[in-house]
């Protein structure tokens, strides 16, 4: 975790708290442990994808830190207040959209967050502008004075996202926000997500696309049968693949290429053709040995790639196949 400060106090920079801190936190129901001594930090500020595959306890994580869930052990920071169950001095400094929000189907969007606001103790003239200024930002501009039961699924999810951000929250939590989209409306929730973090806001959601998550986070956390099993950047996590693959071609395959192979001890190596393809086990960049290496043996390059050792090939060394098709 990076050191971040906050204004000063004399002579001394005063440590700005974690927007999320939770400390050995577990959380059972009955006899199946939801959640395993979980350990989580957050900076502010942050975008934080928070991955796993379906009951691995992520909304279980959520519920408790927005307050619905009270965990069986440990501790939750929020914003640098602890936490447990439901605390008004922090809910009005969160944000929160449920996973599949449902809402009153006879209320407009422009209702809905007029409700909100009021919740949230804000004045007539303050819900009035903060809602106007919302529907536009989430799209549904034209639409705000529509009734939610007509709405479509993509315009549900926006109008979860307006609730969410009604107060102007410090941190906002979103249990997959694109869920059950397709492909335009996945575009659009992403594009919102990318607008709120413009404004300072810490972004923490949770998803099980990790496309979505590898073009909006800087951090990630994934997590599985309630245990972390990886909390970082993003960019450290394709440390954690198993697979990575150097992919060489060569103008004309010879003797001397095929035994300067052989000798490589980064891992197995596989050709076809004039293609040969290196199974590494090791996380090193080799391109440049192997580049002076094939040529030493008289070998000519026509294109090298590396494959492998991004988010998705991660996520599956730490999970493993197993646990998805259980």
């Amino acid at each position: 975790m990076r050191n971040r400060f906050g204004p000063k106090v004399g002579n001394f920079e005063v440590p700005v708290p974690p927007a999320i801190d939770v400390e050995n936190v577990s959380k059972s129901y009955g006899k199946l442990l939801a959640v395993d001594r979980l350990n989580l930090k957050v900076d502010e500020k942050q975008v934080h994808g928070f991955l796993g595959p379906n009951g691995a306890g992520k909304s279980t994580t959520i519920k408790m830190l927005v307050g619905l869930l009270k965990p069986d052990s440990g501790s939750l920071r929020i914003l640098g207040q602890k936490t447990t169950g439901d605390n008004p001095a922090v809910r009005r400094r969160i944000g929160y959209m449920p996973e599949l929000p449902k809402f009153p189907k006879h209320l407009s969007g422009l209702e809905l967050l007029d409700i909100y606001g009021q919740m949230y103790g804000m004045s007539k003239e303050e819900r009035k502008s903060r809602a106007s200024e919302l529907i536009k930002m989430v799209g549904l501009e034209g639409r705000g004075k529509d009734r939610i039961g007509g709405y479509s699924k993509g315009m549900q999810q926006r109008i979860g996202i307006a609730q969410a951000l009604i107060s102007d929250p410090e941190l906002v939590i979103l249990d997959e926000p694109s869920i059950g989209l397709d492909p335009v409306g996945m575009v659009e929730v992403r594009d919102m997500v990318k607008d709120i973090t413009k404004t300072g806001k810490t972004v923490f959601f949770s998803s099980h696309l990790l496309g979505e998550v590898q073009q909006i986070c800087d951090h990630v956390t994934v997590l599985n049968k309630g245990v972390s099993l990886f909390s970082g950047p993003l960019s450290e996590i394709g440390n954690k693949a198993v697979s990575r693959r150097l992919v060489v071609e060569v103008e004309k395959t010879t003797d001397a290429i095929s035994n300067y192979f052989k000798t490589l001890s980064y891992g197995t190596v596989e050709s076809t053709g004039n293609t040969f393809t290196l199974h590494l086990n090791t996380t090193q960049d080799i391109r440049a040995e192997v580049s002076r290496g094939l040529t030493a043996a008289g070998g000519v390059i026509v294109g090298m790639r590396g494959e492998g050792g991004g988010l998705e090939d991660a996520f599956l060394s730490l999970i493993g196949k197993e646990s998805l098709a259980s």
